[in-house]
């Protein structure tokens, strides 16, 4: 399960998908859709300097509606930068331009954001459409982890992020040999001989508690373990009570390789580069995995449907909110016109197109709507008031799939039990039913 700073990060890394589908869906007429990338430390002086560069250049263009287009971009970019004293840390991106809605009216967007890590790219394009290229590198996974190499010669510690690799420590250790000398003291060697071995154990797993778990947060700071090496220490470890329960949690590969330090350490990254891409989709396989423990074994700690996880979130009783990131259903805050109170509603793209359903059923008076969000944004707002943390899921594994058909892509594993037919009694008066 992901921690506070990890729900923060997948949560930037669906809003940036989200926004590159929205983006990409994005075409204007002419060539008045401006895509502008600065990277860290870059000059805000430089860029305006460009722009009114820029504006010089298309005062020329010979079509009158194209040239207003294009200067009337540029000046909304000249506008949005003067917000900016400097770029920020991680760099700036801005898109401004005129689009076509599907309706065929045109309508001025202007989009600029700080991403949630450094963009290592420099773009100016005017164009009829937007170019999101560069944003597609922010989703790629810059996730760190950590590798245990050890074999009876010693352990070695480094970690793995993207094409970096690092050696964070290495010992040697002098472990005695099996012999068949010692007439009555071959059990006494046998004896100093496994407690050497426990000891480097020991010594191997109180050193992986201090790498891999970072003493502020008390949580990993890798996002998955590799244990490699000769012999049985590797398995030894992984299944030794004195290795840190956090960390076994951490472990997605146990390797065999022939060498150890260094060459070992090289080896076990190749053996594990296939595990190291599907590390999300693992993660996704063991989340929705535990969620339908739960179900099979009818704990009573799980809900599913909008209704039923809505309530539960309510009550606080949610650990963790598991939803389709692709989730189709919008919030409605919908106010009744003769009374005046206001009531909120969760519909999906059939039941918006039906007009009854913004209609008070006792009274037939009309229901305006107040407020639309998409649930999932609402959730990605909203999620930390629950106390619970937001996982985005997707269907492309079995798992995954079944849960977004089966269970309406949204639902919840519990912090207790918690029997959610009662509550169906309280509410049968209620229209809107969830999207299964």
């Amino acid at each position: 399960m992901a921690d506070g700073h990890e729900t923060d990060k997948n949560i930037e890394i669906w809003k940036i998908k989200k926004l590159i589908k929205a983006l990409e869906a994005a075409r204007g007429n002419g060539t008045s859709m401006i895509s502008l990338i600065m990277p860290p430390r870059d000059q805000i002086s430089r860029v305006t300097k460009m722009l009114g560069d820029e504006f010089g250049t298309a005062s020329n263009i010979k079509s009158r509606v194209n040239r207003q287009s294009v200067l009337g971009a540029i000046t909304s970019a000249q506008q949005r930068l003067k917000l900016y004293n400097k770029v920020p840390p991680n760099g700036l991106v801005l898109y401004t331009g005129t689009i076509v809605t599907d309706d065929g009216k045109e309508k001025k967007v202007t989009i600029d954001f700080e991403p949630f890590r450094p963009i290592n790219a420099s773009l100016y394009l005017c164009d009829n459409k937007f170019h999101t290229e560069a944003l597609n590198e922010l989703l790629e996974s810059d996730d760190k982890f950590g590798f245990i190499v050890m074999d009876g010669n010693g352990t070695l510690f480094g970690t793995l992020s993207g094409n970096t690799r690092e050696v964070l420590h290495k010992f040697t250790v002098d472990l005695p040999k099996k012999h068949g000398r010692g007439g009555q003291s071959a059990l006494r060697f046998a004896r100093l001989r496994m407690e050497k071995r426990h000891n480097y154990v020991r010594k191997t797993a109180e050193l992986a508690t201090q790498f891999f778990i970072n003493p502020a947060t008390s949580q990993p700071n890798v996002a998955g373990l590799i244990l490699a090496g000769s012999a049985d220490f590797k398995t030894e470890l992984s299944q030794s009570d004195m290795f840190d329960p956090r960390l076994q949690a951490k472990i997605l590969n146990v390797v065999d390789v022939s060498y150890g330090g260094e060459n070992g350490f090289n080896q076990a990254i190749e053996l594990s580069s296939e595990i190291l891409s599907n590390v999300k989709f693992i993660q996704e396989k063991r989340l929705i995995g535990k969620y339908f423990e739960e179900i099979s074994q009818d704990t009573g700690k799980y809900v599913f449907g909008v209704d039923d996880t809505l309530k539960a979130l309510e009550m606080g009783a949610v650990e963790t909110l598991i939803v389709w990131e692709n989730l189709d259903i919008n919030r409605y805050v919908l106010k009744n016109s003769s009374t005046g109170e206001t009531v909120i509603k969760h519909f999906n793209k059939e039941q918006e197109a039906d007009q009854n359903n913004f209609r008070d059923p006792a009274t037939s008076a009309e229901l305006e709507v107040q407020e639309k969000l998409t649930l999932l944004e609402w959730f990605a707002n909203e999620y930390k008031r629950f106390g619970c943390t937001l996982e985005f899921v997707t269907n492309k594994s079995q798992e995954g799939s079944q849960f977004c058909r089966g269970f309406g892509g949204i639902g919840g594993i519990l912090r207790y039990q918690l029997d959610m037919r009662s509550f169906d009694e309280l509410s049968d008066g209620e229209i809107y039913d969830d999207s299964e």
